[in-house]
C-alpha cells in the first residue's frame, strides 16, 4: 500500500507533469526539506465518497502528501497537493489531513508551507469538500501572526484553492506553470463576454506586478522551493521566538564612503534607494519582497550584525518615491508581518508626499494610506528610521516618524523635512507678495524666496532642535549607527493598550 500511495496517479501522469515543466508533489517536498528529514503523516488515508463511481477509485493518501521535516535544521510542517490524483482537488478527507498538520504546527510552534497545485473543491463530494475549505480557512486565520504560513502556487489553482493562500503570509508563483483565479477564462467569457488567457488572467506576473496578490515569482519549481528556504532563513519559527541570527564577518561599524555621494545634489534627480540598502546591510545582501508590485516602495529582509531586519524604503527612482494606494497596502502588510514575528524595522525615507489625482482619491488613498500609518504606529518591535533626502507633509509622519513611537530617527545632512517642498511652500506663503510684484521681477523674487525657504526649513536641523531627529549623521556611517541602535534596542519592551484587536482601516 505504501508503494501505491507513493505512485500517486501513476507513471504516465507523473511524466505528463514533467513534460509540462513541473515536479511531482513528493519531488517538491524532497527539494524543499533538508535531506532525509521528511516524516509523512496520513499516508494511507482514503476518501469516503461513494457517488459518481468514486467508490472504485480510492487511492491511498487521497492526492495530498502531508507531514513534517526540517529546513535549515528547524522543524517545518508541509503539505503538497498531487495534481496526478483527481487534479489535486480538495476532499473532505484530504482537507482533514491539512487541518491535522496545521493543528500540530500551532502546538509545536513551527511554520507551515503549502505546495498548492489544485483545481479546487472535489465536485463529486459537494458540500463536504466546501466544508473542508472552510476548516482550512479558519486555521489559516487563527494561525496568522502565530506561525509563519507560506504558500507556493505550483500549478493552476482556482476557486476555493486560492483563498487559503491569500490568508497566508507570503505567496510564491512559478513564472510559466502557475495560475491563480477565482473563476477561469471560460467562465469569464460566459458571464462577462471578456476574452482573456490563463496567463493574462492569473499568471505569475499578473499577480506579482498588477494585483499584488503574489509576493515572489520564480523560474521553475526548483527555484521556487529554494526561494522558500531562503525566506525561512530570516524568520522565527513562531511569534514567541526571535529571528535566527547568523555570524557576521563584516565589521559592524565599517564606513561606506560610496554612500556620501549616492544622493544627487539636485533634489529633483532620482537615485536607486536599493544602492543605499545594499551599502548598509550585511554583505550587501537584500532579499526583496513584492519586487514587481508598487515599485515606489521597496520592502524585504536583510541582516545587520547577523540579525534579520525588515527593510521599508521609498524608491525615488520610481514615481519619485511617492506613497500611493498600492505602496501603502504593500508596506502596511509587510510592517505588520515583521511586527508579528519580532523582526526589527529599518525605514529609509525619501518621500515627497502622497500621490495626488482623482484616481487615487476615488480609489481611497485616504483609507489606504492610513493602513501604513496604522501599521507603523501599532508596531512595537525596534524601529529605526533614516531620512536620506525628502520627508514632506503627512508622508513624513507616516514613514515611521518619531511621533509614532519610532525608537531612533536619523537624518543625512541633505535631508529636507517640511510640510512641502520649497517651491510649493513659496507659492502659498508668498502668494500675495508674488502677485503684487511686476511680472518681469516675479521670477527672480520667487527664486530668492525659494532659496530662503530652503535654507531655513529644507534641512534636518529644525527637526533635530525639537528632538524629532536624534542625530544628523554622515551617510558613510549609517551602518554603524544602525547596528549600535539595534544593539541598544535588543531588549526593547513595548505594548499597546489592552483590547481584542485594533480596527485597521480596511
Amino acid at each position: 500500500m505504501s508503494a501505491e500511495a507513493e505512485a500517486g496517479g501513476g507513471a504516465e501522469r507523473r511524466e505528463r507533469e514533467h513534460r509540462a515543466g513541473k515536479l511531482t508533489a513528493r519531488e517538491r517536498i524532497e527539494l524543499l526539506l533538508d535531506e532525509n528529514t521528511f516524516e509523512e503523516l496520513d499516508k494511507f488515508v482514503r476518501h469516503r465518497c461513494t457517488d459518481f463511481g468514486m467508490a472504485e477509485q480510492r487511492p491511498p493518501g487521497d492526492g495530498f502528501v502531508t507531514g513534517f521535516g526540517r529546513i535549515h535544521g528547524r522543524l517545518t510542517y508541509v503539505f503538497a497537493q498531487d495534481f496526478t490524483v483527481f487534479g489535486g482537488s480538495l476532499s473532505e478527507t484530504n482537507a482533514q489531513k491539512i487541518c491535522k498538520i496545521m493543528d500540530l504546527a500551532m502546538r509545536a510552534g513551527a511554520p507551515v508551507v503549502g505546495l498548492n497545485d489544485s483545481g479546487g473543491a472535489r465536485i463529486q463530494e459537494g458540500v463536504a469538500s466546501l466544508a473542508g475549505y472552510a476548516d482550512i480557512f479558519l486555521r489559516n486565520t487563527l494561525a496568522s501572526g502565530v506561525i509563519p504560513q507560506i504558500s507556493a502556487i505550483m500549478g493552476a489553482c482556482a476557486g476555493g484553492a486560492v483563498y487559503s493562500p491569500a490568508i497566508t503570509d507570503f505567496i510564491f508563483m512559478t513564472r510559466d506553470t502557475s495560475y491563480m483565479f477565482v473563476t477561469g477564462p471560460d467562465v469569464i467569457k460566459t458571464v462577462t463576454h471578456e476574452e482573456v488567457t490563463k496567463q493574462e488572467l492569473g499568471g505569475a506576473m499578473t499577480h506579482n506586478e498588477k494585483s499584488g496578490v503574489a509576493h515572489f515569482v520564480s523560474r521553475d519549481d526548483a527555484d521556487c522551493l529554494a526561494m522558500i528556504r531562503e525566506l525561512l532563513s530570516f524568520l522565527p519559527s513562531n511569534n514567541l521566538e526571535d529571528p535566527p541570527r547568523r555570524p557576521c564577518a563584516q565589521v559592524p561599524d565599517c564606513r561606506n564612503e560610496a554612500l556620501n555621494t549616492v544622493v544627487p545634489d539636485d533634489p529633483q534627480k532620482p537615485y536607486d534607494i536599493k544602492d543605499v540598502v545594499h551599502g548598509v546591510v550585511d554583505d550587501g545582501y537584500f532579499f526583496e519582497v513584492h519586487e514587481h508590485f508598487a515599485k515606489n516602495l521597496v520592502v524585504g529582509f536583510a541582516r545587520l550584525d547577523g540579525r534579520p531586519v525588515g527593510i521599508v524604503a521609498n524608491q525615488p527612482a520610481f514615481l519619485a518615491g511617492v506613497l500611493d494606494i498600492n505602496a501603502s497596502v504593500k508596506g502596511a502588510r509587510f510592517v505588520r508581518f515583521c511586527d508579528a514575528f519580532n523582526i526589527p524595522l529599518i525605514t529609509f525615507e525619501d518621500v515627497p508626499g502622497f500621490l495626488p489625482g482623482t484616481q487615487q482619491e476615488f480609489g481611497g488613498i485616504i483609507k489606504h494610506g492610513a493602513k501604513l500609518l496604522f501599521a507603523f504606529a501599532e508596531a512595537t518591535v525596534p524601529k529605526i528610521t533614516v531620512i536620506t533626502r525628502k520627508a514632506y507633509g503627512g508622508a513624513y509622519c507616516v514613514m515611521a516618524s518619531k511621533h509614532i513611537r519610532t525608537d531612533a530617527n536619523f537624518a543625512w545632512p541633505g535631508a529636507e523635512i517640511a510640510v512641502m517642498g520649497p517651491e510649493g511652500a513659496v507659492n502659498i506663503v508668498y502668494k500675495r507678495e508674488l502677485d503684487k510684484t511686476p511680472e518681469e521681477e516675479r521670477a527672480a523674487l520667487r527664486e530668492e524666496k525659494i532659496a530662503e525657504f530652503r535654507a531655513r526649513f529644507a534641512n534636518p536641523f529644525v527637526a533635530a532642535e525639537r528632538g524629532y531627529i536624534d542625530a544628523v549623521i554622515e551617510p558613510a556611517e549609517t551602518r554603524g549607527k544602525l547596528i549600535t541602535a539595534l544593539r541598544a534596542l535588543e531588549n526593547k519592551r513595548d505594548s499597546n493598550p489592552r483590547k481584542k484587536h485594533g480596527n485597521i482601516p480596511l
